[in-house]
This record gives structure tokens, C-alpha cells and sequence, in this order.
């Protein structure tokens, strides 16, 4: 199966032929949607992770891969000279070696945080055995100091799409800055000019207290080392102050609540005497970066893959290809099958997007959809007449979250056979719904279970019969929804509410 309908109406082919696209497609959705954009979104954006505090003194001091029996010692004995607070990020088999060494971190007031049992990245481990890794590793720093770690920073940064889910608990922590002291011939003056550079508040500084793991110089340490105790005398001059990272984060939040109070009181109609805007939709500036990139890779792919609009409203794009799966049978007698060719809808995400934006509710952006994929099949049945291998299409073939509708326009719907791609395709949707829509997260997570995708197919005869626009209704399917879409489309806003059953029923398991 390899083709995408990139919003609710999701179109593409099944398994089997052309194999090997088949497996560029898999790989691409897996490292894609596995790691690549994970990563991305977290290391970008910040996407469910700590980064940087917001704080007028505070920096955080971090430390990865140890404990090592040679340096960690020597950095704890730096620590509490200068009354500093430090997060060490263990690696689970390093602390079983040195028990004795994860205690007096614990002892001496500092926070213990997980680094993999083994140093092995997120990328290339199942999402069970990162699990297994994150379990063990707590249960050795909880035989040893008696208390669970509440943070979590993967190896060099990079998590996969279940981080984000399966940590329960714990806070995935990264850096603003790193330095490159993993590596000896950095050298600690050096090292030091660069600390120096980024000293300010807020900042979480990643450091290693070990140099044992892959890369990484076993005494690069000692240049840590030497050039932290300038700092720390450097930051004590300033004022500053070098906490674990449960201070950070507790400034921090503390600062946002009192940043978002002031935001509200200072943009609040109520607060300047103006009447409040029920129907406005927002979204936060994280979510309008994700957004914008989602966009930037939708352009890019309607190039590589050379999608054609259909008519001139660019709420669809289409290109034509073979259908790979198994046979469709219609109700009408005809039969798709493998190697038919096939028209491939696209819905455009931006278009949806402001869509949803500027309606009022789910049933608007429903009603709105099915208005446009009406106005657009006549445009689809010419481009049958003028589209290369237009006249060997057997249907308009898709994959959508909209299970039940779909009939009124004359598609038919089938069971998405399971599958590796039906899975991916499913996490695919629910990741465009939570990107797309404002609400996409609430909606998710309230009706997820019930957001299953189908084959959404329409035989070649019945999209021919929409290019007649002289007779509309001349072969096209009489169903009650029919109307009812008609009449709900011009009731005002006060009757939505009585529409609930419509909009479930009508328009389907629609973002």
C-alpha cells in the first residue's frame, strides 16, 4: 500500500505489486514517523521535553554516562566545595558497577536521572526493549538510594515516537547547550572560553563525567572538570546560582503561570470593557511551527510525487497510478484488482487547516468538506478525458477516517485488511488530527479508539456520471443523508447542538 490521503480523506493502494515501492513507503513512514520526526519536533520545539528554564539566576548543571570510579568522585568533591547542585544522567550498568558512588550523589543532594542501562541509541532499539532498558535502570538507583528517578534524557538526545507515551512518569530532560567535552583534545581552556560564552540564566549545560562510552575519550573528563571550577567561581561573581533540575523546572513553570496570568489579564475583553469573542479559534506558537513544517513537507511532497489539482478551488490534487491489493467487488457487479489503475485523491492540509480555524464546530468543517468533494467530482470525472492513462482508471480510490457519508456521494467503503501500512496508516491520521485541527488533541484522545480508517472507493462509471452536471442526480445515489446534508448546511449556528446525531451519523469520525 503506498498512497496517502493526508488529512481525513486518505487515498492509496493495498498490498502486493510493485514491491520494492512498497518497501521505500514502509521504510519512509518508519523512520519517518519512528524516529526522524520525533526527534525533530522534540529537539526543535521542545515537544514534551524539557530544554531551558526561564529563571533570573538559576543554571542547571548536568552530567551524562557516568558514574565513572575516577572522575564522578572528583566532580562531587568540586560540587559541594563550591555549595553547587548537579543532575547526573546514569547509565544503568555503570551505576550497578558503583554503587557506592550512585549513594553519595544521592546523599550529597543531588538529582539522579536515567541514561539507558545501556549507552545504545533510542533509534535502533524496539520501543519494549527502550522500556525494559528505562525499568532496569530504575530499579538499580532505587535498591541503591531507596526513591525512583523522575527524569529521563535518552542517549545523545534522540528519542523515538513511543518516548513520548510510554515513560508514565518520567520527564524526558535535553540540553541548551552542549560543549563537546566528550572528546580530550578540546582541551579545558577551550572548553572553558566556550562555557563562558553561553553563562547565563536558564541555561541546562550538558556535561560528562565519564569517557567511556562510544566516541567519547576516557580522559576528557578532566578537562570537565578543570574548566567547571572557573565557572562555578565565575558564576558565584555574577550572582548566579547551579541547581539540580527539579529547581529548573519548578522556576520554570512558576515563571510561565505568571507570564500566561499576565497574557490573560492583559488581553482579557472583560479587563478593557469589551465584549468576549465566543467563536475565536487559537492555537499556541509550538503548535504554529509544527503547523508551518507540517505545510513545508506537504509542498515538498506534492513535487516529488507531481500531484495535478483538480479544477481550480486546490482543495484536492490527484495523480494516477496501479492499484495493489486485493479484489473490491461493487455493488454494481464490477470488480477492482490488482493492477487496475486508479485516481488518487489528496486533500490540501492547509486548505482543511484554515478550514477548521474559521468554522465554528466539527459539523461546519464536515458539512464544508462534503460541499467540496461534491463540487470537485465533476472536475475529477473530466480529468479522466485530459490526465495520462485517464481513460484505464477503473475508480477513485482512498483511505478515510469518514466511514459513514461517504455514500451519499457514491463511494462505497471496505474493511482496511490489518496490516503493518493499516497500522501506520491509523497512526498517520491521529497524528495529522492532533497537527490540523485546533481540538485535534481533545478529539483524539475522547474518540481515538473509535477513529479506524476504511477503503473509501467510487467504480469509474458512477464519477463518470458526475461530469453530467445537466442532470445531477440522474445516476447518483438517493439516500436521506442527501438531503439532510442540504438542510444543514444553511441552519444557523443556534441549532448545531440538535445536530449531534447528524454530525455522528452523516459526517463520520471527522476531525
Amino acid at each position: 500500500m503506498y498512497t496517502y490521503y493526508r488529512a481525513h480523506f486518505k487515498y492509496g493502494n493495498q498490498d502486493g505489486g510493485e514491491g520494492m515501492e512498497i518497501i521505500l513507503w514502509i521504510g519512509f513512514y518508519f523512520l519517518a514517523f519512528y524516529a526522524f520526526l520525533p526527534a525533530l519536533i522534540s529537539r526543535i520545539f521542545g515537544f514534551r521535553v524539557f530544554m531551558k528554564g526561564i529563571s533570573d539566576t538559576d543554571i542547571a548543571l548536568t552530567f551524562d554516562d557516568g558514574p565513572d570510579p575516577v572522575y564522578t568522585p572528583k566532580l562531587l568533591d568540586l560540587l559541594k566545595r563550591t555549595g553547587a547542585k548537579g543532575t547526573f544522567f546514569v547509565v544503568g550498568e555503570n551505576a550497578e558497577r558503583h554503587p557506592d558512588i550512585i549513594a553519595r550523589i544521592h546523599a550529597e543532594g543531588h538529582v539522579i536521572g536515567i541514561h539507558n542501562y545501556v549507552h545504545h541509541t533510542n533509534w535502533f532499539m524496539r520501543p519494549s526493549t527502550v522500556k525494559r532498558q528505562i525499568h532496569r535502570t530504575s530499579d538499580v538507583i532505587k535498591r541503591i538510594t531507596g526513591s525512583r528517578p523522575m527524569y529521563y534524557r535518552p542517549p545523545w538526545g534522540i528519542v523515538n515516537v513511543f518516548d513520548f507515551a510510554n515513560l508514565g512518569y518520567l520527564q524526558i530532560v535535553l540540553w541548551s547547550e552542549l560543549f563537546g567535552d566528550w572528546r580530550k583534545r578540546v582541551g579545558a581552556e577551550k572548553l572553558y572560553k566556550r562555557m563562558k560564552r553561553k553563562l547565563k540564566p536558564g541555561q541546562v549545560f550538558l556535561l560528562h563525567d565519564c569517557g567511556i562510552t562510544f566516541g567519547a575519550d576516557r580522559d576528557a573528563p578532566a578537562s570537565t572538570i578543570s574548566a567547571l571550577e572557573r565557572i562555578l567561581d565565575d558564576g558565584k561573581q555574577l550572582g548566579f546560582r547551579f541547581v539540580g533540575i527539579d529547581d529548573m523546572i519548578a522556576v520554570t513553570e512558576r515563571a510561565k503561570n505568571a507570564k500566561i496570568s499576565a497574557r490573560r489579564d492583559a488581553k482579557s475583553p472583560i479587563s478593557r470593557g469589551e465584549p468576549a469573542d465566543d467563536n475565536q479559534q487559537a492555537i499556541g506558537p509550538v503548535k504554529k511551527i509544527i503547523v508551518s513544517l507540517w505545510m513545508v513537507y506537504e509542498k515538498v511532497f506534492h513535487v516529488l510525487f507531481r500531484l495535478r489539482p483538480v479544477g481550480t478551488s486546490h482543495f484536492f490534487n490527484y495523480r494516477i497510478r496501479k492499484y495493489s491489493g486485493p479484489p473490491l467487488d461493487f455493488v454494481e457487479g464490477q470488480t477492482l484488482r490488482s493492477g487496475d489503475q486508479i485516481m488518487e485523491i489528496h486533500f490540501d492540509n492547509q486548505m482543511l487547516f484554515d478550514l477548521s480555524m474559521k468554522s465554528k464546530s466539527t459539523m461546519q468543517v464536515g458539512i464544508r468538506i462534503i460541499r467540496e468533494m461534491q463540487g470537485a467530482l465533476p472536475d475529477m470525472a473530466r480529468e479522466l478525458a485530459i490526465a495520462p492513462k485517464g481513460d484505464q482508471v477503473k475508480a477513485l480510490y482512498g483511505i478515510s477516517m469518514i466511514h459513514r457519508g461517504a455514500d451519499v456521494l457514491g463511494y462505497e467503503t471496505f474493511e482496511l485488511p490489518k496490516s503493518m501500512f493499516s497500522w501506520m496508516t491509523n497512526l498517520y491520521l491521529r497524528f495529522l488530527i492532533r497537527v490540523i485541527h485546533p481540538s485535534g488533541n481533545e478529539r483524539v484522545r475522547g474518540k481515538g479508539d473509535t477513529m479506524n480508517p476504511r477503503m473509501i472507493v467510487m467504480p469509474r462509471e458512477m464519477l463518470l456520471s458526475w461530469a453530467d452536471e445537466s442532470s445531477p442526480r440522474k445516476r447518483r445515489p438517493a439516500n436521506k443523508n442527501s438531503a439532510e446534508i442540504e438542510s444543514a448546511a444553511s441552519i444557523s449556528a443556534d441549532r448545531e447542538v440538535e445536530l449531534a446525531d447528524f454530525e455522528e451519523s452523516t459526517i463520520g469520525k471527522l476531525v
